[in-house]
Formats: C-alpha cells, structure tokens, sequence
C-alpha cells in the first residue's frame, strides 16, 4: 500500500465571475495550475449579497462538464431549451455541455447565505461533441454514511471505500470515473481512503485544517487551500480541528487542453469553431438537451 502525500499546495484567490460574483479559485488559476481531468475549481461562500446577487447570465460552454454543489442557498439554472432546474441547499446539478449550452445561473435570494463549489470536468475527445445533458441532484438523492471514527460522508460521485465502508455516489459510470465526496471530519479524527493508484486527486479545506503526509513530515493545510496529491493506493487525513473537506480524484484523460473562456477543446482549430459556431448561432446544434435521470 503506498501513501499518497501532498506534491503541490495551491492558495485559493479571491476573483470575480459571470456578472461580478465574488469566487475564491484554485485550479483554474493558470493553465499550469490544472489537475487532469479537472480543469477549474471555484469555492463561493458570502453572506453579502453584494458579493453574488448578479449572478451568472447567460453565457455559452462547449467540451466539458460542469458541476455545481450547493452548500446553502438557491439558484436557478435556465437554458436555451428553455429548461429550469431549481438548485438549493446540499443539492446538486452535474451539466454535461458536449457540443454546447447556453445557460444562466441566477440567485433567487435577495439576503443570506450563498456558498458552494462549481468543478470544470474535461471531456475526452471523443465525448466534447455530444449532445448536451444534465441532472440536477436532490440532497435526499446524494448518498451519505456516517464514518467508523465519528464523521460524516456524502459521495456526489464515485465510490468511497475505506476498511469499514463502501458506497456508492448519485453520479457514476462516466469515462473519467471522477469521485467527489464531501467529508465533516470532527477534531483529530483519522480517516483513510482507498484510491485507484493512477488516479490523479487533490483536497480542498472549506473549513477547518487537516494534516497530510508529505515526503518529510506532515503538512497542515488550512482552510481555502487545495492540496494536490501524489500517486497512491491510499489518503490518509488527519484532521486538526472540525473540518470539512472536498476530495475528488479522476482518471487522466492524457490529451491536449486547448482553452478559449468558456470552450475547452483539443486544438486552437477546434476553439476557432467553436467561436464560429456560436457567433453564428450553431454552437448547440439540433439536437435537444438531454435531462438525465438517476
């Protein structure tokens, strides 16, 4: 069994998306700062509407996946089918662009609590000019368990596997395999999670502080830091005081990352296209969105 331990920690940095809603971005920073296949990882957490209330109007994606986990508060997802999905508190919506969306995401809250995490998935080369789906996930549809030494688990996708547990997330079967769990770890509670070897994986500490392994001596990682892991069977995770931790990990898809904003492709040609396409109105095509059903 060999132990993953941290490689690189990345500081999240506060930036503003969309209409000007506040986000605090670790992968995704730079093209250097990626994590096959995870392109971009954005923390939203205010309780200031100033910081959200503008939201995301409508905008285009094409060759990818993104997925949007509510922690607290409500949004309404609208598309170019003239779908709405209403995403709130602990649920989910997993968005499979493909081809191409356009779609808003808009607050339905005036005061209170927002906060969440929005993940950019990449699609293999095959997939990125599929159809266009997705599948908004509710809270009592995402499986949890309670963990052997004391804290909590919800698998979004994926499988969690440790000595006393194994379950199986709300998403699972797609070509990347991504696993994404959301772990409440209570003061000096140690866990370790089963991980396929080659899997690339990394942690992000919403709340709390958590100690790692590295090749010298434990890491603390603090809140709003992710920590990108090295191959390994198995993560072991201390955690310092009550935490509460994002893990996700994915099979590497291995190929060429081309970004222009909100298009991920292979090659600068396919960007050029896609531009292409959607000035001229054809980026979704003819085929209608798919709902995906769970």
């Amino acid at each position: 069994m060999s132990i993953r331990t941290v490689q690189q920690l990345i500081p999240a940095r506060q930036v503003s998306d969309g209409a000007g809603v506040k986000i605090k971005r670790s992968l995704g920073l730079s093209q250097q700062l990626r994590l096959d296949p995870f392109l971009m990882l954005d923390c939203f957490g205010s309780d200031q509407a100033n910081d959200y209330i503008a939201g995301f109007p409508a905008h285009p994606h094409r060759g990818f996946e993104t997925v949007t986990y509510m922690l607290h508060g409500h949004m309404l997802h609208e598309d170019h089918m003239g779908n709405k999905g209403h995403l709130k508190s602990g649920g989910v919506q997993w968005m499979t662009a493909g081809r191409g969306i356009i779609h808003s995401e808009m607050p339905q809250q005036e005061s209170g609590l927002m906060q969440g995490f929005q993940l950019w998935l990449n699609l293999p080369a095959a997939e990125k000019m599929k159809a266009a789906a997705y599948v908004d996930i509710a809270p009592e549809h995402i499986p949890q368990a309670a963990l052997a030494s004391g804290g909590q688990v919800k698998v979004i996708a994926g499988r969690i596997q440790t000595d006393q547990l194994t379950l199986d997330g709300a998403i699972r079967g797609l070509s990347t395999d991504p696993q994404f769990y959301d772990l409440h770890l209570q003061a000096d509670e140690h866990i370790a999670l089963q991980l396929p070897a080659v899997y690339n994986a990394l942690l992000y500490v919403y709340e709390g502080n958590l100690e790692l392994p590295t090749s010298q001596q434990p890491a603390s990682i603090g809140v709003h830091h992710a920590a990108v892991l090295s191959q390994g069977d198995e993560v072991q995770i201390k955690a310092l005081s009550d935490t509460k931790v994002i893990l996700l990990a994915g099979k590497p898809i291995g190929e060429p990352v081309v970004q222009y904003g909100p298009f991920v492709m292979n090659t600068p040609d396919e960007i050029e296209q896609a531009i292409r396409d959607y000035q001229a109105g054809k980026l979704t095509g003819d085929q209608p969105l798919q709902a995906i059903q769970i």
